[in-house]
C-alpha cells in the first residue's frame, strides 16, 4: 500500500465527486472498497445520505454472503467472509442488471429492482429487501472484492463505473475492526482473534488489488465507531 498514490480527503469532498457522479445524467455505480475495517460501510452510508434517496440508494456486495448452512455444507464457515463464501455469479449479475436498469424502464423491460442486505445481528442475509428504482441516478455498492480479477468478480466490476480504495492506517483500520466485532457481540479476545486470523487473510488479498482503483483514499475525519 505504501507505494500506492493515496489521496487525502475529507469526507465534503468525496461527497461532492459522488454529486457529480450523480448529475452525470445517466445511470451511474459508484463502488467503494478496502479491506475488513478500513470503513467501507460507513462511508457509503454516509455518502447515500448525504446526497439523499433521491439521487442515491446503497447496495451492499455483502447481501451476497452465503447462508451459515450452506456455509456449513460446503465446510467454508471457519472462512467466512473470504472470497469464495459469497454468491459472487448473483452480485455480478445483480451489478448488471442494476447498470441496465435505467434504459431498460422506459423500454418496458426493468422496473424496480429489490436487492438483498446482510443483517449483522443475525449474521445471515436477507432476501428482496432493498428498493432500487430506475429513476435513482446513483448506486454505491461497497464490498471486499470489487477489485478482485478472478471470475466473476471482473464481470461485477464492469457494471461499476468508478471504484474507490479506502486506506485508513493499519493500526486504524485494526482498531476499527475489533471494535466493530465486539459491538456484535464477540468478547475481545474473540474480536482481536477474528482480526488477526481470518480476516487479516483477507485483508492481504483485498490490499493486493488497490492498484485497480480509480481512486485510493484516506479519510481525513474522525472514524465513525460503525466503521466497516
Amino acid at each position: 500500500m505504501n507505494t500506492l498514490n493515496t489521496t487525502e480527503a475529507t469526507f465534503a469532498q468525496l461527497a461532492d465527486r459522488a454529486r457529480a457522479l450523480a448529475f452525470g445524467g445517466e445511470r451511474v455505480v459508484l463502488g467503494i472498497t478496502g479491506a475488513p475495517g478500513a470503513g467501507k460501510s460507513t462511508l457509503a452510508e454516509r455518502l447515500v445520505d448525504e446526497l439523499g434517496p433521491e439521487l442515491s440508494v446503497l447496495v451492499p456486495m455483502d447481501g451476497f454472503h452465503l447462508a451459515n448452512a450452506v456455509l456449513h455444507d460446503l465446510d467454508r464457515h471457519t472462512r467466512k467472509g473470504a472470497d469464495d463464501t459469497f454468491d459472487a455469479w448473483g452480485y455480478a449479475a445483480l451489478m448488471q442488471r442494476i447498470r441496465r436498469q435505467r434504459g431498460g424502464a422506459s423500454g418496458g423491460r426493468e422496473d424496480i429492482i429489490y436487492a438483498p442486505h446482510f443483517r449483522r445481528d443475525l449474521e445471515e442475509p436477507i432476501g428482496s429487501t432493498i428498493p432500487v428504482l430506475p429513476s435513482t441516478p446513483l448506486v454505491v455498492t461497497e464490498g471486499n472484492y470489487l477489485l478482485l480479477d478472478r471470475q466473476p468478480w471482473p464481470q461485477a466490476r464492469e457494471a461499476i463505473d468508478e471504484v474507490w480504495f479506502l486506506a485508513p492506517t493499519e493500526a486504524q483500520r485494526l482498531e476499527q475492526l475489533i471494535e466493530r466485532h465486539e459491538r456484535f457481540g464477540r468478547s475481545p479476545e474473540e474480536a482481536r482473534e477474528r482480526s488477526l486470523g481470518s480476516d487479516q487473510r483477507n485483508a492481504e488479498v483485498i490490499a493486493a488489488t488497490a492498484g485497480r482503483a480509480d481512486l485510493v483514499v484516506r479519510l481525513l475525519d474522525e472514524p465513525s465507531p460503525l466503521s466497516a
